[in-house]
């Protein structure tokens, strides 16, 4: 239990599985007896009015809340297994499995190459790592994100300069060369056009059979166009969680039928 099990410890089917999982900041309830269960291979959304709880889920999903101090949370989180709330579960192991993209890009302040690499020479011995192989990751990091020929000539440019577009596929770039079964996103096209958001959606739905992928939208065509499986959220509660289009065309609970109608959120 010191490192997160690989996929073989879970049901191939099966990344994500909560059982009552509930959360504080302090004294404020923020995620109430949250049940969910979020399979391999396809993208998941998390939806509902700001304020929710789909971001601060998406985040226990790589204990990242704890971060933020004051933070109590209850329940069972199994990833690939591995209840990771367990306290021999190891927080860098965990994220090397679970990587997670933010709302605006945040490449680090140096080049394209050392961005990529960068977790890499975290979570490796000095020394380890030939530059040979390194020059491969890079390059299978940035042809998996569709950035390779637009950026195979400038590799030790300074990755700030980039596009948005640009940027926040490099952040999914800098992920893979740890190997990660999860991605969690957050918010991810909310800083770019409509023309870079249709390509970032583009990459998901080209990594979804590889990797599980949740994403938290509050962009409903998003959710349509992008998503396998949408998770509808109210006041820290999942209402309803279905396939996409039956969650949007046949919602069972007139609360998200509500949502989804524009009448209420």
């Amino acid at each position: 239990m010191s490192e997160i099990a690989g996929g073989g410890a879970a049901s191939p089917l099966l990344s994500i599985d909560t059982e009552k999982l509930s959360l504080w900041y302090g004294d404020f309830q923020a995620l109430r007896d949250v049940s969910v269960r979020i399979r391999h291979g396809i993208i998941t959304s998390l939806i509902g009015p700001s304020g929710c709880g789909k971001t601060t889920l998406l985040r226990c999903f790589n204990r990242i809340n704890e971060r933020y101090g004051n933070v109590t949370t209850t329940g069972v989180v199994k990833v690939l297994g591995t209840d990771i709330y367990h306290p021999q579960v190891s927080l860098l192991e965990l994220r090397k499995r679970v990587g997670m993209v933010f709302q605006r890009p945040n490449p680090l302040p140096i080049s394209i190459y050392e961005n990529v690499v960068f977790g890499l020479r975290l979570h490796s011995r000095r020394g380890s790592l030939r530059k040979v192989d390194l020059d491969e990751t890079v390059e299978s990091a940035l042809r998996e994100v569709l950035l390779w020929e637009d950026l195979k000539d400038r590799l030790h440019a300074r990755a700030t300069g980039l596009q948005l577009e640009q940027q926040q596929k490099l952040c999914i770039a800098r992920l893979l060369p740890l190997k990660p079964e999860v991605i969690l996103m957050d918010e991810p096209c909310s800083a770019l056009d409509a023309e870079s958001t249709r390509r970032v959606e583009e990459l998901m739905t080209k990594l979804r059979e590889q990797y599980t992928i949740v994403i938290v939208t509050h962009n409903m065509a998003q959710a349509r166009r992008a998503s396998d499986e949408c998770v509808y959220m109210l006041l820290g509660e999942i209402i309803e969680h279905a396939p996409t289009a039956d969650l949007f065309f046949h919602p069972r609970d007139e609360r998200t039928e509500a949502y989804i109608e524009g009448r209420y959120g």
